[in-house]
This record gives C-alpha cells, structure tokens and sequence, in this order.
C-alpha cells in the first residue's frame, strides 16, 4: 500500500504536539491523516470512516490512550477489521508497556518522536493492519462459501426442492417438538410410477422435466408450513406437521394424489399421464418418540405396501 493510500488518525489533546507529528507525516508522503483532540473525537472519526493506523497520547483527559485501545479493539471485533495502533508515552519502565501490549496497542514511540522513526514505525503498523484486514477478507469469503456449500448440500440442485439431508434434519427437529408438545408428524413418500419408463423411453431429460413438474404440482397441494423434499431418484417426501395430534386427516395426504392427477404434466415431446403411490406413516405425540431413520424407514415400508395395492395407491 502506497503511503498517499494510508488513512491515519492523530490523537492528542495538544494542538502543538498534533501538528508537529502530522507535519513530519505530510513530509514522509503520507497525505490521509486526520486530527482529533480528545478520544471521543477520534472514536467519531473512525465510525465516519476507517482509519489503518491510529496514533495516540497514552495520556489523556477523560479517556486515555489504553481506554481507546480498548474501545478501538472492540470496535474492530464488531466490524470485522484491524486498526493497527501506536501510542505516544513520555513512561518509563517494561511494566507499563507490557501492560499497552496486554491492551492491544501494536507499538509504542518516545515523546517527542524522531520522525524518521515515525515514518517507519507508522509504515510498520500499517502492513500489519493490511495483512490482518486481508487475512479478515480472506475468512469472511470462507465463511461465505462454507454457507453456500451448507445451503448446496441442503438442496436438491434438479427440482430445488430440499434433499434427503434436509428432510432428516427436519424430521429431527420436528419429531422432538411433537414429543415434548403432544403434536403429529405425518411422512408421506411418494414414487412416480411412469418415470422409469418415461426414462428409458424419452431419455433423462424428458424424466427430468416431469420431475421438476412434480415439485411444482406438490408444493401447491400442501401447506406453506410443510416441508416437501426430493429423495432419491423417483421419490419425493412431504412433511406435515401438527401442533395436536389429533388434527391430523387422511385427505392432507389424498390432497397430494388429486394434485398429481388434476391433468396430465406437460413436456417437451408430449403430454404424460403421471400417478404416484404413496407411502405414509405418522407419528402421535404421545407415543414413544422415534428417531428420523425410523420413520422414514416405516414409510418406505407403507410405499412399498402401496406399489404392491397398484392404481394410484396410498397405503395409511
């Protein structure tokens, strides 16, 4: 970073003191440097706009150059930034430094400072405050590809309906509130009989139009409140959940059958006649909770019953 690119900040309660180091600054070829006579003002500055480097009296009225710090760092850890600080001491004695280390500060100068040493010791602590606002940039762009990749993995990339690891963190979460709440959770898994052949007849494509066609269709027929998902293949599942158990009807689950045969879906070549059989389990909230694999492992039981049954099938 060029020295003319620098934001800089200069606190200090004397006015004589300010100049002089911004003067030996402006000389070094550092022209973004700032002035505030009190911590408060610099505090002002900074929230106005960032600074790379603060360079600030250890004493001060009313707020000193160790509260700063402390206000500095904070405001840092709430941004997400780095503020590379440097503060003016007239002290002597390892203890008190080590105490501005244990405070954050970054470096220390003698009053009255060398502004050859000035120049450096600034240029110094501004590659820090570069490398540890790079490194920040760097994490934060993790951070956010990390959430998209959780996002991805939740989701199934064909039809966007969610996936097989999204239905079971739900199912999770839902079968322990239904426990703890005396409420239902009803799983239905359905299979589209034709997509088999579909496939092999038309090619994938034409399958996976009737697909995306099928998460369509599903999502008018149930509630806002409920979870449709795509598993494996041909399948999709449809979470339902109830605050009483006793809510819970059959038709919610024969609702999804008349969505799927209002009229036939729609593709590239053709119209498809299209049916699913159905699979279903629910669970009562009174019951002795069961985990996620072993409901679904009870509605894939119940899709099988209903395969067997045929014409369109749903076995309860």
């Amino acid at each position: 970073m060029r020295n003319k690119d620098l934001s800089i900040i200069i606190v200090d309660d004397l006015q004589f003191s300010r100049i002089v180091v911004k003067t030996a600054l402006k000389k070094a070829g550092y022209d973004g440097v700032r002035m505030a006579d009190s911590a408060t003002q610099a505090l002002n500055l900074l929230n106005e706009q960032p600074a790379d480097v603060v360079l600030a009296d250890w004493m001060m009225p009313e707020m000193d150059g160790l509260e700063l710090t402390d206000r500095i760092r904070q405001r840092d850890e709430e941004a997400g930034t780095y503020t590379a600080i440097i503060l003016f001491t007239a002290n002597e004695g390892v203890d008190l430094l080590v105490t501005a280390f244990e405070h954050g500060v970054d470096d220390y100068l003698r009053k009255p400072p060398n502004p050859h040493e000035l120049a450096a010791r600034v240029n110094a602590a501004a590659r820090i405050a570069v490398m540890q606002n790079d490194l920040l940039e760097t994490s934060r762009q993790m951070e956010d590809t990390i959430r998209h990749l959780e996002e991805v993995a939740m989701i199934d990339p064909l039809t966007g309906a969610g996936n097989k690891r999204f239905l079971m963190s739900q199912l999770k979460a839902n079968l322990l509130e239904a426990s703890s709440r005396n409420g239902g959770v009803c799983l239905a898994i359905l299979e589209i009989n034709q997509l088999r052949q579909i496939r092999d007849q038309d090619g994938i494509d034409i399958a996976n139009e009737i697909l995306i066609g099928m998460q369509r269709r599903l999502r008018r027929s149930i509630r806002p409140t409920d979870t449709l998902t795509r598993l494996d293949g041909d399948l999709f599942a449809v979470l339902m959940t109830y605050t009483n158990f006793d809510n819970y009807k059959s038709a919610s689950v024969e609702r999804l059958r008349e969505g799927i045969n209002q009229r036939p879906f729609k593709t590239s070549v053709d119209d498809k006649k299209i049916s699913a059989s159905i699979g279903v389990k629910y669970y009562r909230g009174d019951e002795e909770i069961i985990s996620p694999n072993e409901i679904t492992r009870q509605a894939m039981n119940k899709l099988d019953d209903a395969i067997d049954m045929g014409n369109d099938s749903i076995a309860f």
